[in-house]
This record gives structure tokens, C-alpha cells and sequence, in this order.
């Protein structure tokens, strides 16, 4: 049984994962920034309820806090999933702060929650981390005439997925003994989507795979369901 920790785990994605992993006998911590969500999504699941918000320091380090409270300070596996779209705002109309806004839960939310959970990581005999990202992160995709994806204009959303992927492969490589990979789950029908896509069930498969490999397993890669993602 593997201590695993989901972030923005009261629908969608994040759900889903939790509802597929406690069902597989692990200990989950169903983490969202709201407290009364994060409770009922706990409730009904079954999972551990934390309340943490991936744009706030301190709540960050609060939930580390408590996990460690609670696990003797180890943590086997951390789902980066929170994640936001950040509207279809005209490349024209994008400003800084647009941008900032989807970067700060997108691609610093990862990094805060990995800076705090490192130390509790490390301590695990099979450490992972399950970086949360999208297709459209691809630069190889988004620049390829043939691709439909290419046509897609969200400089916000699809910057902070390919920072989220070097993130990965940087991390990757500085943490040796973590098996640090990107998940793409695609277009799946959840409120982040307008429920456009794939069933969830389907959708948090390769998160769920990606989650429950062993030490032995791959590190620094971009995968969906199909395979391995062109970067």
C-alpha cells in the first residue's frame, strides 16, 4: 500500500484517480483548496481529506505538515493534477497577468508542491511524481502543420504545459531515485473540458498507470495511453 497524495481531487481527473487507487487498497490524500469539498470528495470516496491551495505557500507547507503528521513523514507518490485553462483570451488580449495566473497553479503550483513534499518523498523506498499535463504542451505537435492540435491558439494554457514538461525533465534528472514523469490524459469530459472528450474513466488511466509504476520504472518521459508523447 503506496501513501499518495492528489492535488485538486474533488472532481474530474483528480477524483477519479483517487476513486481508482483507493479502490486498488492505497492511502489517499484528496487534496483541494476548498475545505468543504475537499471533505465531502473525502467522504465519499474514502480518501483523507486536506485542504490545500497550490498558489499559497503556506498552505502548501501547512498540508506537508500534515501528511507528514500523519505518515511518520513519507510520502510514496505526489499527483501534480490541480490545473487551470485559463479561458480563451485572444493571443491580441493576453497580458502578463493573464498569463500569471495560469502559470502560478499550472507550473509553480508543481514546483511548490514539490519543493515541500521532496523531503518526504526521499524517504520512500519507491518515490514518484506524476506530473499532470496535456498534448497541447507538445512544442514538436503544436508546431506540426498536419497536427489539428497545431491550429489551436491558447499561448497561456499551452506555454504552461510545456513548462510543466521541462519541469519534469529537469526534475527528473536532478532527482535520480524519483521516477518524476508527464501524464497526458487527452481530452477528457470533465468540467475543465465543458465535458468534451473522452469518458474520465479512460482519461485517468495513464495517471493511474503512471502512478502505481515501480523503482524500476521510466523517469523524465511525456506519455499518454498510446505511448510516449514527442516533446
Amino acid at each position: 500500500m503506496a501513501s499518495i497524495l492528489i492535488t485538486g481531487a474533488n472532481k474530474g481527473l483528480g477524483r477519479e484517480t483517487a476513486r481508482r487507487l483507493l479502490a486498488d487498497g492505497h492511502d489517499v490524500w484528496a487534496a483541494a483548496r476548498d475545505p468543504e469539498r475537499s471533505r465531502q470528495a473525502a467522504a465519499e470516496l474514502g480518501a483523507r481529506a486536506l485542504v490545500l491551495d497550490v498558489t499559497d505557500d503556506a498552505s502548501v507547507d501547512a498540508a506537508m505538515e500534515t501528511v507528514a503528521e500523519a505518515t511518520g513523514g513519507v510520502l510514496d507518490v505526489l499527483i501534480n493534477n490541480a490545473g487551470v485553462p485559463g479561458g480563451t483570451i485572444a493571443a491580441r488580449d493576453l497580458t502578463a497577468a493573464h498569463v500569471l495566473a495560469v502559470y502560478d497553479v499550472n507550473v509553480l503550483g508543481a514546483v511548490r508542491m514539490i519543493h515541500a513534499f521532496l523531503p518526504l518523498l526521499e524517504r520512500s523506498a519507491a518515490p514518484v511524481v506524476v506530473n499532470v499535463t496535456s498534448g497541447l504542451g507538445s512544442l514538436t505537435i503544436a508546431a506540426d502543420p498536419q497536427s489539428p492540435l497545431s491550429a489551436l491558439i491558447i499561448p497561456a494554457y499551452r506555454s504552461s504545459k510545456a513548462a510543466l514538461n521541462m519541469l519534469t525533465v529537469q526534475y527528473a534528472k536532478a532527482f535520480p531515485s524519483i521516477r518524476i514523469n508527464s501524464a497526458n490524459p487527452g481530452l477528457t469530459a470533465t468540467d475543465f473540458s465543458d465535458s468534451h472528450g473522452k469518458p474520465v474513466e479512460r482519461g485517468a488511466d495513464i495517471i493511474v498507470r503512471m502512478a502505481t509504476i515501480g523503482p524500476d520504472g521510466p523517469t523524465g518521459s511525456f506519455v499518454d495511453e498510446d505511448g510516449v508523447v514527442p516533446w
